[in-house]
């Protein structure tokens, strides 16, 4: 499995952007699908946005598609989130996690293995 460590939560208002990272540990991150989900406080886990091994595909939910922005490195061996025009309503925790396949439209958290820890994200209004 691959270790993962998300960075650039943070406190932001309406309106505003922000970056998210998630650096992976080992030689093999290119061979991982990598996707981003986050959780709001009393609700479940959902995913946000996912990118194959090569970046040449990437799937999105519909509540941040045209706003949100899955890229990676592999290189770097990370992988981003660019947010932006956030809103309230993407405050939660972001979790990046790693897979070995893709998954066409259907992305559940179970269909991944590996997972960081987690960065607040809060959007003020």
């Amino acid at each position: 499995q691959v270790q993962l460590v998300e960075s650039g939560g943070g406190l932001v208002q309406a309106g505003a952007s922000l970056r998210l990272s998630c650096a992976a540990s080992g030689r093999t991150f290119s061979s991982y699908v990598m996707g981003w989900f986050r959780q709001a406080p009393g609700k479940e886990r959902e995913f946000v946005a996912a990118i194959s091994w090569s970046g040449g595909n990437t799937y999105y939910a519909d509540s941040v598609k045209g706003r949100f922005t899955i890229s990676r490195d592999n290189a770097k061996n990370t992988v981003y989130l660019q947010m932006n025009s956030l809103k309230p309503e993407d405050t939660a925790v972001y979790y990046c996690a790693a897979t070995k396949n893709w998954y066409g439209s259907s992305w559940y958290a179970r269909s991944f293995a590996s997972w960081g820890q987690g960065t607040q994200v809060t959007v003020s209004s």
